[in-house]
């Protein structure tokens, strides 16, 4: 494909060639008349000679032969290495003793998965997936955190200081629930993860998303003592809902809340030092509020989950 400013098209050189092969013009006659070097003119007359109409396309650029190019037996040696022990360029080139570049060049060239994009457990590419309606599926976990003891911690007193306080400042357990089609999330912060603490969490998640307007069908978690009660079991099968659990030491199954808890940690829980476990938790309705309402989620195309849930709101009935 010819580039915006080039003199010639294909319909272009071909009448080039044709002035010169089959008319007979000088070389600089008719590259002064298409406005391009002699040199130029030459080129297209000889493909016309040789190959007629057809070699006036545009050819790759490749070249013919790659004399410098890695030799194959050092190229399996890099696939082997990605695929047995998945490592990055930089790893497999120390242990092969080449340039990163020249690894990275060999994995792109072959069109392999990053590693990003394999589950580490089995080396296989990870199917990613997307209700295509709001309660479809609701994702549960549970994120065990740390408390700031009163005066901060360590990112306010310093590594040493901040140990010293650390002791019997005790945890806290946030309960999160994902929609999966919206990314709508739910949370709240709970002293334990105990069945009773659970299900009454569930109970209350469960009238928020109904008060959004969304019908909750299925529920996923992990394996957790609790999520294996009767007492969850109970609650979700009295509301006509399927519980589905994740393959044990698979938390890539429940991997949107895994996320959620992620961005809940680097943008809200070590966002910034706080003083006290209080003051981090005054901030938190503020940030869930910004997430779901106007922070740009890149699974939505840069929308907040509030853009997938018209009711959010509870303006319609």
């Amino acid at each position: 494909m010819p580039h915006r400013n080039a003199p010639l098209t294909e319909t272009g050189r071909l009448r080039l060639a044709r002035c010169v092969v089959d008319d007979g013009w000088p070389l600089r006659r008719a590259a002064e008349r298409f406005q391009v070097s002699p040199t130029t003119a030459q080129r297209w007359a000889s493909r016309y000679r040789q190959l007629g109409e057809a070699g006036m396309r545009d050819r790759s650029s490749r070249p013919h032969r790659s004399p410098r190019r890695t030799p194959t037996r050092t190229e399996r040696r890099i696939i082997k290495v990605r695929v047995l022990r998945r490592w990055g360029p930089a790893r497999i080139a120390y242990l092969l003793r080449l340039n990163p570049s020249t690894v990275h060049r060999v994995l792109m060239r072959y069109k392999l998965a990053r590693l990003a994009h394999l589950d580490r457990a089995t080396g296989r590419v990870i199917r990613r997936y997307e209700r295509s309606e709001p309660g479809a599926l609701i994702h549960v976990d549970i994120k065990k955190l740390g408390n700031i003891p009163d005066g901060g911690g360590h990112k306010t007193l310093g590594r040493q200081a901040g140990r010293k306080t650390r002791s019997g400042a005790g945890d806290s357990y946030l309960h999160n629930a994902v929609d999966d089609h919206s990314r709508l999330a739910y949370s709240e912060i709970l002293t334990d993860e105990k069945k009773e603490t659970a299900t009454a969490f569930w109970t209350r998640a469960q009238a928020f998303f109904a008060q959004a307007g969304i019908t909750v069908q299925r529920v996923m978690t992990d394996n957790g003592s609790c999520y294996r009660s009767r007492d969850w079991r109970d609650l979700l099968t009295a509301a006509g809902i399927t519980h589905k659990r994740t393959r044990p030491y698979r938390p890539q199954t429940n991997g949107k809340v895994e996320r959620f808890n992620r961005t809940l940690l680097d943008e809200w829980a070590y966002a910034r030092p706080y003083h006290s476990e209080q003051e981090r938790r005054d901030t938190f309705p503020g940030w869930l509020h910004t997430y779901n309402h106007h922070r740009g989620h890149t699974a939505l195309k840069g929308k907040p989950p509030a853009s997938r849930v018209p009711n959010l709101t509870g303006q319609y009935t």
